[in-house]
């Protein structure tokens, strides 16, 4: 996620985002959430004449301000994060020297009604990031259960009222279909109503919007996925860099690094049997120092930023299993 400030695009962790890239002026890095372009123009601006930058995004109002890109350093592909694979295949790069993730929705889509993100500005109920593809918020409330809307909000959003929320969004479309945001956004406050969150600085509507576009754009599922395919592109000493903003991202690439940085693969039943360390399947990655998350400078000047965690790991020498990663959302890696 980034954000807007003053009409102009604020990168979140920028400084540190480079930092953990340790970018060679030769090297070939990926930008694997472009959006607006604030991390790639920075990339661009540390790496040498020899080096490369190749950005993926599935908005296709990211590919619009890709081309505002002239340098010649520089590649962008519309994509989802499960093709970068084909991509780099497309464009002859079998390594990486590193790779960025800047998770989430960004700023320009949510300040914009007409893409259906926020509960703040009334506009069609889409969410989705890249609209031309998949089926979009609307039409998921119009022909889900109650039982799969109640696990979505609840698991995604996780909301406390989720069952409650569920129940008032099916009676509200027995009366007309829900294809507003105001309108979806008015349906779950008035299904909490005045029950306390603990928190009153958060809109009523906020977890059950976070969770419905966490469904619709498959954002939990891009990222399990896309983690062992960066892995296994990423050359010795590459990194592997993802900012996250909260705690079902931050869930899945902390248990992925944990996972991938154990000479045991992360199974726990391995790691208790009676044999020496040096014998396990070497670690593919390392993990480089403790999470990140923006000074209070940064929060301060861009709110957005306050729930941002950065990881890190390295890849090592060592060749991957021919059957890695398997299982490792099941591994003992929690």
């Amino acid at each position: 996620m980034s954000s807007a400030s003053d009409g102009g695009h604020v990168p979140v962790l920028l400084t540190e985002s480079l930092a953990a890239l340790a970018i060679r002026d030769d090297g070939v890095y990926v930008d694997a959430t472009f959006g607006r372009g604030g991390h790639s123009r920075a990339i661009l601006a540390a790496l040498g004449p020899r080096g490369t930058l190749i950005a993926i995004d599935r908005d296709p109002a990211a590919h619009a301000d890709a081309e505002s890109i002239t340098d010649a350093r520089f590649r962008f592909r519309h994509a989802w994060f499960s093709e970068l694979p084909g991509v780099l295949d497309a464009l002859g790069v079998a390594q990486v020297d590193g790779v960025l993730l800047d998770l989430g929705v960004s700023s320009p889509q949510l300040d914009d009604p007409a893409r259906g993100f926020s509960y703040r500005h009334d506009g069609p109920l889409d969410m989705r990031m890249d609209p031309s593809r998949g089926e979009g918020a609307a039409a998921f409330i119009a022909r889900a259960t109650v039982g799969e809307l109640t696990e979505v909000i609840r698991d995604y959003g996780e909301e406390r009222f989720a069952q409650s929320v569920a129940r008032a969004i099916a009676k509200a479309r027995e009366i007309e279909p829900i294809v507003t945001t105001r309108r979806l956004a008015n349906v779950v406050a008035q299904a909490i109503g005045a029950r306390t969150r603990g928190d009153w600085r958060q809109d009523p509507a906020a977890r059950t919007f976070q969770a419905l576009r966490i469904a619709v754009n498959r954002e939990l599922q891009q990222v399990s996925v896309v983690l062992p395919l960066l892995t296994q592109r990423l050359a010795p000493q590459g990194r592997l860099a993802a900012i996250s903003f909260h705690s079902l991202e931050d869930r899945i690439v902390k248990r992925f690094f944990a996972f991938a940085s154990r000479p045991f693969g992360g199974d726990e039943r391995l790691a208790r049997v009676p044999i020496r360390e040096a014998a396990l399947p070497p670690a593919p990655l390392a993990i480089v120092g403790r999470a990140t998350k923006p000074s209070d400078a940064e929060a301060k000047r861009n709110p957005r930023a306050r729930s941002a965690v950065l990881r890190v790991a390295e890849r090592t020498s060592h060749p991957l299993p021919g059957d890695w990663p398997r299982g490792w959302e099941e591994s003992g890696a929690r």
